[in-house]
């Protein structure tokens, strides 16, 4: 195993795949001479060239249009959008046509592409800026959402978002571009839709995904000193949806709490509560608990912005709110 940074293996991902598919390209923002706004693309320029790693002009709906249309000649794009925040832009292109085409066409135009970038928060950027855009996307069928939270998982799912058939949305965080972790030497791809435990236990399951997954840790590592067992599931694919994982484990805990960066009406959050307590409701112990970000914009000062974001302390809160009921 090697260390990289979240940034490196994206960067190896779409250069192991570039190598073996000619049909590959990268397109966005600053990809190529500037090596990514976050360095996710350092050297693909200099390996590739620039008819394969395409610098774009500010112009999201454009790019993300000519993406989509490559797709009916055999490419197979990678559309970088700085933050997924700028892609509003470019929605239309996204939904009416990336993830329709194949059922408009009869089957005759599958659509092989990836749309990547950073989603949700990142300090203090503001409203405009700070939103998380996974629920939006995962409410439209014949899209793929796909938000790894460490560099492991973002190798292995961008790799096999590469290759799927249909449009995928890869959603990253500016705030984990840096982060390290383990990486196999060898070539691995992870299966889509497929959740992770990443923490076993006994007393609650805590469902997250992204970056914000790193509160459940702190947290759960705290309560563990308390005597309480946390089963930590990272999601990391929200469409599709594995909720067996999560039925398997709130059926050994009886217990759940579901942290997301979103705001809390009609989220991802809201759906796996839907379902639990629809298909496993007679073996909670306690009512779901979701946690969310504030039902405003997002802040630019820190100390609202610190109010708005949840924490492990919300964490922590939540589960000895579910844990009370087993007293």
């Amino acid at each position: 195993m090697k260390v990289l940074q979240f940034r490196q293996a994206i960067c190896e991902a779409m250069s192991e795949e570039m190598r073996r598919d000619e049909s590959i390209y990268l397109m966005g923002e600053e990809v190529a001479e500037y090596n990514g706004a976050y360095k996710a693309s350092k050297g693909m320029l200099d390996e590739f060239g620039e008819k394969r790693v395409i610098d774009t002009p500010i112009s999201e709906l454009g790019f993300a249009g000519i993406g989509v249309g490559s797709t009916m000649t055999g490419n197979r794009p990678i559309i970088e959008f700085m933050t997924f925040n700028f892609a509003l832009v470019g929605i239309d292109q996204i939904i009416n046509n990336a993830a329709k085409i194949r059922q408009m066409s009869g089957g005759q135009f599958p659509c092989p592409i990836v749309f990547r970038g950073p989603t949700a928060s990142a300090g203090q950027l503001a409203a405009t800026h700070s939103q998380a855009f996974e629920s939006w996307y995962a409410n439209c069928p014949g899209l793929k959402v796909i938000v790894p939270s460490n560099p492991y998982d973002a190798k292995g799912l961008l790799k096999a978002a590469i290759r799927d058939n249909d449009p995928v949305i890869f959603m990253e965080s500016e705030q984990m571009y840096g982060d390290k972790g383990e990486v196999p030497e060898e070539e691995y791809i992870l299966p889509i839709g497929v959740a992770d435990i990443k923490r076993t236990g006994a007393d609650v399951t805590i469902v997250s995904f992204g970056k914000i997954i790193k509160e459940a840790y702190t947290a759960a590592d705290a309560l563990e000193k308390e005597g309480i067992s946390c089963e930590i599931i990272d999601l990391r694919t929200v469409r599709p949806l594995d909720i067996e994982s999560i039925f398997t484990s709130v059926k050994k805990t009886n217990r759940l709490v579901i942290l997301e960066e979103a705001w809390p009406f009609g989220n991802v959050s809201t759906e796996i509560t839907y379902q639990v307590q629809n298909e496993v409701f007679d073996y909670l112990d306690a009512p779901i608990e979701k946690i969310n970000t504030a039902d405003t914009p997002a802040p630019f000062s820190p100390v609202l912005f610190k109010e708005w974001l949840p924490n492990s302390e919300d964490v922590i809160a939540a589960v000895k709110k579910v844990v009370y009921f087993k007293k």
